[in-house]
């Protein structure tokens, strides 16, 4: 209250204030030993200004009333500052206040009252077990984060939220007999959560390590991929990046907008007036949500780093694009979109900073792939597959700066014939155009097969933030997509 009764009193037309306490902790160990360890805490807040349409924020850890005093009047003195540079006056879309809430992830034990001691024993028991299992080496890790962020906003929002994550890791890698070869595994199907260490606990690092360390080893012994085109049936834990790469980012509206180009790039997805209600995505099995409201996702909360209660919302709809992410200041640049459709110009609460020393802007929410209406597995699309190759888990990719050319690979590759695995294969990398691989979508599994992949490392922003992001999908298939070999040349 000291720092919004500063702002106003130094000019603000709007101020919001964002105190945190964030706690993050990583442990790792590689085969039979601790590699590293750090436990770190850090405490500020931080403070952004609107004076004339022009945006300042200032951040200090002098918890004081001077000092707080100080870092609102700072903030609205860089705001008056760069009135000198503003080409067009930002406007806010209207929120409605909070003016006394609550929200904590859902966990069920802290993660960080679990002694150090038990969380090194049990992935050193996870080591031992891929060593037996065949692997030449192994590493592992777990890191937690804690985010204790009161916010407080000149609109008369007030919110108090605890957000949790947590992240097991293993690698996994096998070496042939003459040391001509090797080939690795990761976790990819233990995504990191917004949950506690019961996360962890039901994991079951032991056991996965050990199979991991067998799928490594059928990895040496496999078939190098022949190139061509193949009908790829893709598990949801290597979908999800794909997704994430294709699709999330491109539909961010400032990135839409050219506001990114200089560090993460453009998007075909532009300009709005062209794309929104006529560009086809994909084929009309392609329905993508937006939301931080998935239990266990890692955009999980119950309020945005803007104050504004997050929506659940549609981007692709039958496959064509019909939204973008938002904050308040972006959602105006769409009011003739949502006038259009008989709506209200609202954020969607898209807005997060990494930390209280970092100014707040639009980050990614959870974008998933919606289940298709008909009950599907993945084995049931691998079953109706002629010729096709089945990819398990995410890999090494590349995407260009639009987001229109890209390349994934995956951790384990089955060759389908006549709707059968027939045997591993090796060196899978598959390529696409954006709109044509979506538009290739023809089979999609049910909600029984819903899985929530995610990354805690998204980067955006100069300086640069990182976000933690989740991505929920089912198997699909995609039909007559490019694959290259990607094996290691003499």
């Amino acid at each position: 209250m000291k720092a919004l009764d500063a702002a106003r009193a130094a000019g603000a037309d709007y101020a919001d204030v964002r105190v945190g306490r964030y706690r993050s902790q990583f442990v790792a160990t590689r085969e039979r030993r601790v590699q590293g360890m750090a436990d770190s805490e850090t405490v500020g807040v931080g403070v952004r200004t609107l004076v004339g349409g022009a945006w300042g924020f200032a951040a200090t850890r002098e918890l004081t009333a001077d000092g707080v005093t100080a870092a609102a009047r700072q903030a609205a003195a860089q705001a008056k500052a760069n009135r000198s540079a503003l080409v067009r006056p930002v406007t806010l879309a209207p929120v409605t206040p909070t003016p006394n809430g609550e929200w904590a992830s859902p966990i069920k034990v802290d993660p960080f009252t679990v002694p150090v001691a038990d969380k090194v024993a049990l992935l050193l028991a996870a080591n031992e077990a891929a060593l037996k299992a065949g692997a030449r080496f192994v590493s592992s890790a777990l890191s937690f984060l804690r985010e204790e962020k009161t916010f407080a906003s000149t609109d008369g929002t007030f919110t108090v939220q605890t957000l949790f994550r947590a992240s097991p890791n293993i690698n996994v890698t096998a070496v042939s007999s003459d040391n001509s070869d090797f080939q690795s595994r990761n976790s990819a199907e233990i995504a990191p959560r917004g949950l506690g260490y019961e996360y962890v606990t039901d994991s079951d690092l032991v056991a996965a390590a050990g199979r991991y360390a067998a799928e490594a080893q059928e990895k040496l012994k496999a078939k190098p991929v022949d190139v061509g085109r193949y009908d790829l049936v893709l598990h949801p834990s290597n979908l999800w990046l794909t997704i994430h790469e294709s699709v999330a980012h491109p539909t961010e509206l400032d990135r839409a907008l050219g506001y990114e180009a200089n560090y993460a790039g453009t998007s075909f997805v532009a300009p709005p007036e062209k794309v929104l209600g006529t560009m086809k995505y994909g084929s009309s099995l392609m329905n993508i949500q937006a939301d931080r409201s998935q239990v266990g996702s890692l955009a999980a909360c119950g309020w945005d780093d803007e104050g504004v209660k997050p929506e659940t919302y549609t981007i692709i709809r039958n496959g064509v694009v019909v939204d973008y992410q938002t904050t308040r200041e972006q959602a105006p640049y769409l009011d003739w979109w949502y006038k259009k459709q008989g709506k209200a110009v609202r954020s969607h609460g898209n807005s997060y900073a990494q930390s209280w020393s970092d100014v707040q802007f639009q980050r990614m929410p959870n974008v998933s792939l919606l289940p298709g209406d008909k009950e599907q597995s993945y084995e049931d699309l691998i079953a109706a597959t002629d010729r096709g190759i089945a990819i398990v888990g995410d890999g090494s990719f590349s995407i260009d700066q639009q987001r229109y050319n890209g390349q994934f690979s995956g951790q384990a590759f089955y060759e389908i014939r006549g709707g059968k695995i027939v045997g591993m294969l090796k060196d899978v990398a598959y390529q696409f155009r954006t709109p044509e691989f979506w538009g290739g979508m023809d089979m999609i599994g049910g909600k029984a097969s819903y899985f929530l992949g995610g990354a805690n490392n998204d980067g955006k922003g100069q300086p640069a933030q990182v976000n933690a992001v989740s991505h929920g999908c089912v198997p699909a298939r995609f039909r007559n997509v490019n694959v290259i070999n990607t094996g290691r040349k003499a």
